[in-house]
């Protein structure tokens, strides 16, 4: 798929985890756009990659600092980062920059302006982050900028473009990771692991309060300033002589011999994911100096 110019753009999904992580993020500490009304908090950033004749792969995006007093990006730490880019993906460009919104804003042309200095023909990547369970595709959309003659005045306008979604394996990992991770308690989200630990802590911090509250009532009936129960301190009494059945030597035997399995387990767990990285070293490395090894023999690990 082309755009009206003949781009072709491809968008990888770390552009948009990276965009929906800073979003959230904004979100979170403000406070803003979360009941009521009130909007949700804009966020800015720039979009990078590398163009190759017609096509245009955005595989990467960074954040910026927008200043709401004068309109404007930090012109200063957008340079800064892009100067450190340039140092860990010499081959990377600004191809543009992203925002979120449901719409084009009326001051996002002015900042697609300021940027026409870094790329001449910057585009645009705006993500909506309202949730519409009956739209099926992505909510992000690509921009260009064309030049149009409305009533007589050139003026520059957002047009929409169409893009692919390009992953790499490394992407995809990250992606599977993020389709298993689940709503907890409908404000944040946590893994299968994340929610089991929860729970965990939930079940100990509430037996924690419990036992400081028989704590506290023995204490007072031991000061006289709590009157005598005799059916709560039998209970107490009978919970208190099933703690000693924790220490007995067939429970510590029974123990040590669960533990070691497990210390066993994980070993041979790590020697397995050894063992498979190192072979995939080898096949790398027989890959990579295949050409050699055909002219002065071939070159193995065993």
């Amino acid at each position: 798929m082309s755009s009206s110019s003949g781009l072709t753009f491809k968008l990888h999904p770390l552009v948009i985890v990276n965009v929906s992580d800073h979003f959230t993020r904004i979100k979170a500490q403000s406070g803003v756009g979360t009941t009521g009304s009130r909007p949700h908090p804009r966020v800015y950033g720039c979009v990078i990659g590398i163009q190759s004749g017609r096509t245009v792969e955005i595989l990467n995006s960074f954040e910026l600092q927008y200043d709401p007093d004068l309109d404007s990006i930090d012109r200063p730490f957008l340079e800064l980062k892009q100067e450190q880019y340039r140092k860990v993906f010499p081959k990377y460009d600004i191809l543009g920059w992203y925002s979120t919104g449901s719409d084009v804003q009326d001051n996002d042309m002015q900042i697609h302006k300021a940027l026409i200095d870094i790329n001449e023909s910057p585009i645009y990547v705006l993500l909506n982050p309202a949730i519409n369970h009956a739209q099926k595709d992505l909510p992000v959309t690509i921009f260009e900028s064309e030049l149009h003659v409305i009533d007589g005045v050139p003026s520059m306008i957002f047009v929409r473009s169409a893009y692919t979604i390009e992953t790499v394996e490394a992407e995809r990992i990250s992606v599977d990771h993020v389709a298993h991770i689940k709503p907890s308690d409908g404000s944040s989200a946590a893994t299968q692991l994340a929610a089991h630990l929860t729970g965990m802590h939930s079940a100990i911090k509430m037996l924690n309060s419990r036992i400081k509250v028989l704590h506290n009532l023995l204490s007072a009936i031991q000061k006289g300033e709590a009157p005598y129960e005799h059916a709560l301190l039998r209970q107490i009494c009978s919970l208190m002589r099933r703690l000693p059945a924790v220490d007995s030597p067939k429970f510590q035997d029974n123990f040590l011999m669960e533990y070691n399995d497990t210390l066993l387990m994980t070993y041979l767990a790590t020697i397995t994911k050894c063992s498979g990285t190192i072979n995939e070293l080898v096949e790398k490395y027989n890959t990579a100096y295949d050409k050699q090894s055909r002219r002065g023999g071939r070159m193995t690990f065993m």
